[in-house]
């Protein structure tokens, strides 16, 4: 018997702007399907945001299921784990879509899947180590950001953090990955809920979903039938509700100033795959080694939900779905508001991937970009209350620091400014050259300085 729903009504706010594309979510009704062992597999020692692992093994090692191959001894960092037994074939550079260059171990599985010796409950006797058998096993940000957990479960000296806001929200089109996790694991996400809350001594947490999600609220709310301290909320549909900020600002009514960061509102945010990981990472010690995948579009043959290795080539994801009934003119790695188009079949699933999108023409046909005509609708859009416009006339003039005086840096790079432009400007894109080039400048200053 399903009980009684709870709802968070009078904590629920909607923020500005954020629009409501079309779902897409042909693929939530399916089960998660398991991909079998590929012919090899490509793992970039950097799958979070920070700094790279160093490689650690070489060609011609043997290497087991759970092992550790690259770590750094960077603050801002997560190790990598192989995600099978076999023989490295080569430990070589690899470029992300992005244009980042780092390293990257290949390897070819002998189809044996034995487990590294490391691999076992950790054993926790303080919060210190608790957050360090957080680290050692991965786990990064699984929403797509990939920003290292055992970091954001560590908030800075003279924070106080009181409330954890649990992402289900999962706006994007297309994505039923998170959806799928909260139908099919919603004793693990509690577990999990409850172990950061544990390690970081949070009182109380709420799960917020969008309410197209019905089926997800009613089946997590089974398991949360004499709680009092972790509450579900029904959130409105509008994209981009999942993002840090709005979400914090929908569930909570806290606002995070600009250029903070959610631990200046005293908020924790976490993916609902995420914590369901933790749960189960501190009862087998298994490291971050597979991700819960939509694989969608026009040009698929069989659209469904899966879990792939880390480090699988996406054709071989994209073969185990039937392969494709036409040539895709586009693939994209994430969602269509905020994934990345991929330039090549081979590259590898990752610790961040949500989903994989092959759009046929028809679906992946470029407008035409014509001449701004000042009609606001990106403003009015845009959920970070930023002036799209002037960012984007500023970056075609090459005048990139002048983006400065108009936040740039606070972009989200959400999208919404380019879906509701009638000249179909490429503002998303301004964005993302406006920081980049901002980054080239300070680094130049700063090694200027030294």
């Amino acid at each position: 018997m399903i009980c009684e729903v709870v709802y968070l009504v009078k904590a629920v706010k909607s923020f500005r702007g954020g629009i409501k594309p079309r779902h897409h979510k042909e693929t939530a009704g399916l089960d998660t399907v398991r991909v079998p062992l590929p012919s090899k597999v490509l793992i970039p020692m950097l799958q979070h945001i920070g700094a790279p692992c160093t490689p650690m093994v070489k060609k011609g090692d043997r290497v087991l299921v759970g092992q550790k191959i690259g770590d750094s001894d960077k603050p801002v960092s997560a190790p990598v784990h192989s995600s099978v037994s076999g023989t490295v074939t080569d430990v070589r550079p690899f470029l992300y879509s992005s244009g980042v260059e780092v390293m990257a171990v290949e390897i070819k599985p002998d189809g044996l899947q034995e487990v590294h010796e490391s691999v076992a409950p950790p054993v926790c006797s303080n919060r210190e180590s608790m957050l360090r058998a957080v680290r050692e096993s991965g786990i990064v940000g699984l929403g797509g950001a990939g920003f290292p957990t055992s970091i954001k479960l560590s908030p800075p000296p003279g924070k106080t953090v009181d409330i954890l806001v649990v992402n289900g929200a999962e706006c994007e089109p297309y994505i039923t990955s998170d959806f799928r996790e909260m139908m099919e694991n919603p004793e693990g996400i509690i577990q999990g809920i409850r172990k950061v809350m544990e390690i970081t001594g949070i009182p109380k947490a709420y799960i917020g979903i969008e309410s197209n999600k019905q089926d997800a609220i009613d089946r997590i709310s089974m398991y949360l039938k004499d709680a009092n301290d972790i509450e579900i909320v029904s959130l409105p549909v509008r994209y981009p509700q999942g993002g840090e900020k709005q979400l914090i600002y929908a569930v909570t009514g806290r606002k995070v100033p600009a250029g903070k960061l959610p631990a200046d509102a005293g908020v924790l945010v976490q993916n609902v795959t995420t914590v369901s990981f933790i749960a189960e990472y501190f009862k087998t010690g298994m490291p971050l080694i597979k991700k819960k995948i939509t694989v969608d579009g026009g040009a698929v043959a069989k659209p469904m939900n899966v879990e792939a290795l880390i480090g699988t080539p996406i054709r071989e994801v994209f073969d185990f779905c039937g392969g494709f009934i036409d040539e895709p003119r586009k693939i994209i790695m994430g969602g269509p508001m905020m994934g990345v188009a991929q330039y090549s079949l081979e590259n590898p699933v990752l610790k961040q991937t949500n989903a994989l999108l092959a759009f046929n023409e028809n679906e992946a046909e470029e407008p035409k970009e014509s001449v701004c005509i000042r009609c606001g609708k990106c403003v009015a859009a845009c959920p970070m209350n930023l002036l799209p416009l002037y960012i984007n006339s500023n970056v075609v003039r090459g005048n990139f620091e002048e983006t400065l005086k108009y936040h740039v840096n606070d972009c989200i790079e959400c999208g919404c400014c380019s879906y509701v432009c009638p000249a179909s400007r490429h503002l998303v894109q301004s964005m993302r050259i406006a920081k980049a080039e901002l980054r080239k400048m300070a680094a130049k200053k700063q090694g200027g300085k030294n």
